[in-house]
Order: C-alpha cells, then sequence, then structure tokens
C-alpha cells in the first residue's frame, strides 16, 4: 500500500478514476452525498427505474455511506459529524445507482459484493474505505451543508449533500479495474486455512497424547 495521499477534487471524470488502484490512500474535496437509510437508496432505486430525476445530480461525484446527524438550526441545516457504516447491507441496490447516475465514487466500511464490483468496472467508479469509528477525523472534513432532500426521514437516512474538505484518509479498497482488497484478503485467508487447521489438529494430539 502506498504511504502516499493522492487529493482527489469532485466532480471527477473516467479519465481521473483509472490511474487510481486498490490500495492508494485519498481524500475526497468538494461536495459529495451521504446516508444510511435502506428506504433511502430503495427510493433512489425506485425513482431511476421509473425514469425519474434524483433530487441531487451524481455525475462524476461521490455517493457514501456516512452517518450524519443534521439538525435546523436558524432556518438553515447544519451537520454535527459523519461516521461510516456498513455497505453491504445496500448491495441488491447498489449496482442500479451506480450504473445509472455517473458516480464516481461510493464508499463507507466492509466493502460491496460481486454485483457492485462489476457495474464500478462498466462506470469507472471506486469504492472507499473509511476507518470505522473514525467519526471525529472525518467530521474535521465539513464545511457546510449544501441541500437536504426528502427532510421526512430520520436525519441519518435523509439524503444529504455536503462540502467536504481532505475528507479522510481513506483506503481505495475497489478500484475500478475490479481490483478488491476485500477479496485479496479472503484469497489469502483460504489459502492459509488448511495449514492452521493442520496446526491445530497436531497441537491437539500433541495434548492428548500429553495427558495419557
Amino acid at each position: 500500500m502506498s504511504a502516499h495521499i493522492r487529493h482527489l477534487r469532485l466532480p471527477l471524470s473516467a479519465q481521473d478514476i483509472d490511474g487510481i488502484v486498490a490500495g492508494d490512500l485519498v481524500t475526497l474535496s468538494g461536495e459529495i452525498t451521504v446516508t444510511i437509510g435502506l428506504p433511502t437508496h430503495q427510493r433512489m432505486v425506485d425513482r431511476l427505474e421509473q425514469g425519474e430525476a434524483l433530487p441531487v445530480d451524481l455525475v462524476g461525484g461521490a455517493f457514501l455511506h456516512l452517518s450524519s446527524y443534521n439538525r435546523e438550526f436558524d432556518g438553515d441545516f447544519e451537520v454535527l459529524y459523519l461516521n461510516p457504516t456498513t455497505s453491504t447491507r445496500y448491495d441488491l441496490l447498489m449496482p442500479q445507482i451506480i450504473r445509472s447516475t455517473g458516480l464516481r465514487v461510493v464508499g463507507g466500511k466492509g466493502g460491496l459484493g460481486a454485483e457492485s464490483v462489476a457495474a464500478m468496472q462498466d462506470s469507472g467508479c471506486i469504492y472507499l474505505s473509511f476507518l470505522g469509528g473514525g467519526c471525529s477525523l472525518l467530521s474535521r472534513a465539513l464545511r457546510r451543508v449544501v441541500a437536504v432532500h426528502w427532510p421526512e426521514y430520520i436525519s441519518q437516512f435523509r439524503l444529504v449533500t455536503l462540502e467536504v474538505e481532505r475528507l479522510g484518509p481513506a483506503t481505495v479498497a475497489i478500484d475500478a479495474h475490479g481490483r478488491s482488497l476485500y477479496a485479496d484478503l479472503r484469497s489469502a485467508a483460504e489459502q492459509r486455512l488448511p495449514g492452521i487447521l493442520q496446526s491445530l489438529t497436531e497441537a491437539r494430539t500433541v495434548t492428548e497424547q500429553g495427558k495419557q
């Protein structure tokens, strides 16, 4: 993994994304859109399938699974924090969102499944893994609330667009060429498993012989 941090400014083009590889460290600046609401994702997909526009233009942008507490203050909204949540809970819906919106960046923690990875390859999109429990670090990047859509939802489920400056650093866990650090880790673990089981069996045998 490279120690160099790449500073990405949104919106991004396919060319901007093409040279980024799994393992890179990046920060994001510009406008991002966040939500952790499963009903929010479903509502987005329903609108896309019906040919309706989303309330926010995501072309070249970042759609992130970051929880945010936003509240109305003096007639405007303020966001008090950002914190990542697990992306895999949205696996069934993310391929449609990725393919239909022109996104360049998605992210959260825990990665996405094979269908989402395929959609990312087709669309020129990367997945960023944010530090779990990194609320204080991530929240420093907040600059202002650009828009709050679907305010009838609870705060964390709203579709919120924020301006951030150097959000991160985050790890590129899945790149636009289909390489996934999660898949690499699974493969390495599967390769090590027979040896681990053999070692455990041998240790158990030695222990049982010692008791005889």
